[in-house]
């Protein structure tokens, strides 16, 4: 089977699963990156390898149109990590299906990891679907991943998780199965859209109790949550911490060792292990 990818690394295994089935690659859609949270230069490569032309800026009808003069319907797009909504592949490619991070219909939208963590699920997944034209992650379902969630998990074991589950979905169901699937593709119903994550949503709440504080830290991991410790702000990366009855407010610095802060939370303590005064994203751009 012919294909074009839409997406970047985040899921770029199933780019390189597919590659390993027999499928053919013709184009790749791609976007720029920032090389800290996101990165392309896996899928760049892989494309480069096997001299297929790419493409930065959105993908259009237009460039649909394109494949379509040069392979005719006979290929599949196939988008996984992709942040533009694509429409009207209909009547120009075969199929067209998306790769999402998420036990559809639940998690719909940009990034549902940090929130799966978040709000303590015990089983997650990624759901391969059809391109619908109704909006982001709305259409059939062809197959799906599932697999557990435990109170240790954190954004960074939850997306080896998710990256295994759509490469599995990827050696199977679609590269084996696809038009079987896409016959026997099952709508999703009433489903849940998760918005992008803002600052608030990455914000310390130390009035919350020490779990709920370690969860969301665990959530963002090394993209980091927010502290507001006395007048400024902090970033933080690592975090751990113990219940204790106390009389602090939560929210006060209660232990300062070397660069190891604890905080007083509601029901005990959090210490704060790695820190910084700077966003990581914001690293190197000071003075520019």
């Amino acid at each position: 089977m012919k294909f074009a990818f839409a997406g970047i690394d985040f899921l770029g295994g199933v780019f390189d699963a597919l590659i390993e089935t027999g499928w053919t690659p013709i184009k790749l859609f791609t976007r720029p990156c920032d090389g800290l949270y996101d990165h392309n230069e896996a899928v760049v490569a892989q494309a480069r390898r096997h001299r297929v032309p790419m493409q930065l800026s959105r993908l259009k009808v237009a460039d649909l149109d394109a494949l379509a003069q040069v392979h005719g319907r006979d290929w599949a797009l196939v988008v996984a990590g992709y942040p533009w909504l694509v429409t009207g592949w209909q009547g120009r490619a075969a199929y067209a299906l998306n790769v999402h991070p998420s036990p559809l219909p639940v998690g719909r939208g940009p990034y549902p990891l940090f929130r799966a963590i978040a709000d303590g699920h015990e089983r997650w997944g990624v759901t391969a679907h059809v391109l619908g034209e109704a909006g982001f992650d709305t259409g059939d379902i062809l197959a799906r991943d599932h697999f557990p969630l435990t109170p240790a998990d954190t954004h960074e074991t939850l997306l080896a998780k998710c990256q295994m589950a759509a490469r599995r979905i990827a050696l199977g169901p679609v590269a084996r199965e696809l038009p079987a699937r896409w016959r026997a593709a099952e709508p999703q119903g009433e489903g849940s859209y998760w918005a992008r994550v803002t600052d608030a949503d990455r914000t310390l709440d130390f009035r919350a109790g020490v779990d709920a504080v370690l969860r969301r830290v665990r959530a963002f991991g090394t993209i980091e949550t927010i502290a507001r410790l006395g007048d400024g702000r902090v970033y933080v990366a690592q975090a751990e911490g113990w219940h204790e009855a106390h009389r602090h407010t939560p929210g006060t610095i209660v232990n300062r060792y070397r660069r190891q802060v604890v905080v007083a939370a509601r029901d005990g303590y959090v210490q704060i292990l790695r820190w910084s005064p700077v966003a990581a994203s914001d690293v190197g751009q000071i003075g520019r």
